[in-house]
């Protein structure tokens, strides 16, 4: 089984599930872990790494681009 990478680096617990969310509809299983050392009682304030597994970074790279990216074609 290969290990778990970071694809992103969100601010905030609910961006965070957002990715973990986007990533989950394009059929890509996330997790997510706190980036910095917090008090527990102010973690939903903390950066959430999104992490995903190694074969499928380059599919999530993608999938999150196509959220994040203006659509300037219209």
């Amino acid at each position: 089984m290969s290990g778990l990478v970071q694809v992103a680096l969100a601010e905030s617990v609910a961006e965070a599930e957002e990715i973990q969310e986007l990533l989950r509809s394009a059929g890509i299983e996330a997790q997510l872990e706190t980036a910095d050392e917090h008090h527990p009682r102010a973690v939903e304030d903390a950066p959430q790494k999104v992490l995903v597994p190694e074969a499928e970074i380059d599919a999530a790279r993608d999938a999150i681009e196509s959220l994040t990216e203006p659509d300037e074609l219209a």
